[in-house]
């Protein structure tokens, strides 16, 4: 618990109404999207950098922690403040600060929610890739913290491809402005990709300096369904063998068909192992049109029963309506999943995929497969109850056995949901003793307390063994 003259200090800062402490607000931001949760001691919801700015130079001073927060879609359990303290909550700071067409840039705050910074954009010409799946709900700021994708980085890229500039208050309350409007920087240090990615563990950003496109004027939808799932996963690596690189190449096995089925009753086979969502775009129409077809004709080659193309916006839109519902539909099999976000090269697709049933046998649970597989980026599903104790212990060997195969075809733990607690114990196993010990020297320089988003990515437990080589 705070003591009243801390919050009183906080509600100085930011105003009465912006400072929550009632019992049902800490219930409210206690959790993210997995079943972890632990409740704050306040939560705090500045408008500005410098409101920011002023909050955590009282946390630092007294050592309090602070868990930053956007719209908690993580699946890491990033945002659950398990240590209490301040969540510093950031939906307040939800404007567009400036669109900036001529150097085709966005200026928001980090609680806009990415859907929105989209629509807008899209509506002068402009383009910002990144969509994750929770795009109607996720924020910048978390995209950033995440450093999150979704189906369309494989032709375009992870949210760190697009971030130009970044406004960041550091745990001591300082202001940095990293990054900006230049194509070409490299004065100092890249300190706006050390901060991308970072789960809000090296500072808290306030602001983001975002790069935008072209919004490509012509795309097509495709569905490829395959009677076996081998074959779908070994299409990925065909298709893109041909030199199309495809918008979006997603794939779903089975259970994911049938969950989404009964729960949408889209029309979408249950006799089959996998389906392919395909989409090619660009600015010339003729070439998309080649594309698509390309891509159907090697479906076909690689074993799909039938490709059908979307005649329409409304064919297309049910696709995607489709692969966004998965989620929500698996809850039909089972009242608990562990999602996974494994990637892997592309080449050791089919073999990931395969090691992943191996795994679902072992356990006797059902492991849904999904993913952005034009990426190598799959998403294992495990289904359990965590009621039954048995189930729960086998839930987490089986993504122990996960996270091994993954490391082991050459991949890591995380695409783009990032590590959080959830993943932090495999670490040292993904990226080494000396990988690991070098980020935490960079978290103890810019976080010599310890009070940011504290327990996140690193492996709990007492300090490493001094003397250990590196």
């Amino acid at each position: 618990m705070l003591e009243q003259t801390i919050i009183a200090e906080l509600e100085h800062v930011v105003g009465e109404a912006n400072v929550l402490a009632s019992p049902e607000d800490l219930i409210c931001y206690s959790y993210d999207g997995t079943f972890a949760e632990h409740r704050p001691d306040v939560i705090v919801l500045p408008r500005t950098p410098e409101e920011i700015s002023k909050v955590m130079r009282v946390a630092y001073r007294e050592g309090i922690p602070v868990v930053p927060r956007g719209m908690a879609s993580g699946l890491a359990a990033g945002s659950v403040p398990f240590s209490g303290g301040i969540t510093l909550s950031l939906t307040r700071m939800n404007q567009i600060l400036e669109i900036d067409a001529v150097n085709m840039t966005a200026a928001v705050e980090a609680g806009v929610i990415t859907a929105y910074l989209q629509e807008v954009v899209e509506a002068q010409g402009l383009f910002y890739p990144p969509d994750p799946a929770s795009i109607k709900q996720c924020s910048l700021g978390g995209n950033v913290a995440c450093n999150a994708g979704g189906p369309r980085c494989l032709k375009y890229g992870v949210t760190a491809d697009y971030v130009m500039g970044l406004t960041v208050v550091l745990a001591d309350g300082r202001i940095i402005h990293a990054g900006g409007k230049s194509i070409k920087n490299v004065t100092g240090y890249n300190l706006v990709q050390l901060f991308v990615g970072s789960e809000g563990t090296l500072g808290i950003v306030a602001e983001v300096l975002v790069r935008l496109i072209t919004k490509p004027q012509y795309v097509q939808t495709a569905l490829g369904i395959f009677p076996r799932l081998d074959d779908a996963s070994r299409a990925v690596n065909s298709i893109l063998a041909t030199g199309v690189v495809p918008a979006t190449l997603e794939m779903m096995d089975e259970t994911a068909i049938a969950c989404i089925e009964e729960a949408m009753q889209l029309g979408l086979p249950l006799d089959k192992e996998a389906i392919l969502i395909l989409e090619a775009d660009g600015n010339d129409e003729a070439a998309v049109l080649r594309e698509i077809e390309i891509i159907a004709n090697i479906c076909r080659q690689s074993g799909a029963s039938e490709v059908k193309i979307a005649q329409d916006e409304a064919e297309r839109a049910d696709l995607w309506r489709a692969r966004r519902s998965l989620l929500p539909s698996l809850a039909r099999r089972a009242p608990n999943q562990l999602l996974e976000d494994v990637t892997v090269p592309r080449s050791e697709i089919p073999e990931m995929v395969q090691r992943v049933k191996q795994i679902s046998h072992k356990y006797n649970l059902p492991v849904v497969i999904f993913g952005h597989a034009g990426d190598g980026n799959l998403h294992p599903t495990i289904l359990f109850d965590k009621r039954d104790e048995t189930q729960w212990a086998q839930a987490q060997q089986a993504v122990g056995d996960t996270f091994a195969a993954a490391v082991e075809l050459g991949g890591t733990l995380s695409g783009e949901h990032g590590v959080g607690v959830l993943k932090r114990d495999y670490m040292e196993s993904a990226l080494g003793f000396a990988s690991l010990e070098v980020q935490r020297q960079i978290k103890q320089g810019l976080d010599p307390k310890n009070i940011l988003n504290p327990g996140k990515i690193f492996p709990a437990g007492p300090p490493p063994i001094q003397g250990r080589q590196l």
